[in-house]
């Protein structure tokens, strides 16, 4: 079986030489998101709070056009320039998680794309 690449437009389009995600059988790679505007290729980033929810809403426009969702999610891993926001990105980061929240690590990083504070990527199983 072939791999799937998943494109969807409700996501920033790649700033590089990769997918949005790819579908390998049951499983999809989401690669990291950052809070760009999907229209407008802005960066969401007024506050550490809304730049979380804006990366949250592209990761789930890219599950979503793989015909996957937040509870498909299995492994997270968020990447941070300052570990001071942890607890901050973490209650934004709840809210997609309400129940049953999957894997992850949270990692420090001296930079990140477009000197974004955050950046979070994920793996979806159907099951």
């Amino acid at each position: 079986m072939a791999n799937e690449i998943i494109i969807s437009e409700e996501a920033p389009k790649p700033i590089g030489p990769y997918s949005q995600a790819i579908k390998a059988g049951d499983t999809l790679y989401v690669s990291g998101q950052i809070a760009l505007d999907p229209q407008t290729g802005e960066l969401i980033n007024e506050n550490i709070t809304e730049e979380t929810h804006a990366v949250m809403k592209n990761l789930e426009a890219v599950l979503r056009q793989a015909g996957f969702g937040f509870q498909d999610v299995v492994k997270c891993s968020i990447f941070v320039r300052n570990m001071a926001d942890f607890a901050t990105i973490n209650d934004a980061y709840a809210v997609y998680f309400k129940s049953n929240p999957p894997a992850r690590e949270t990692v420090e990083v001296s930079g990140l794309p477009k000197n974004v504070q955050v950046e979070i990527s994920c793996i979806a199983v159907k099951r």
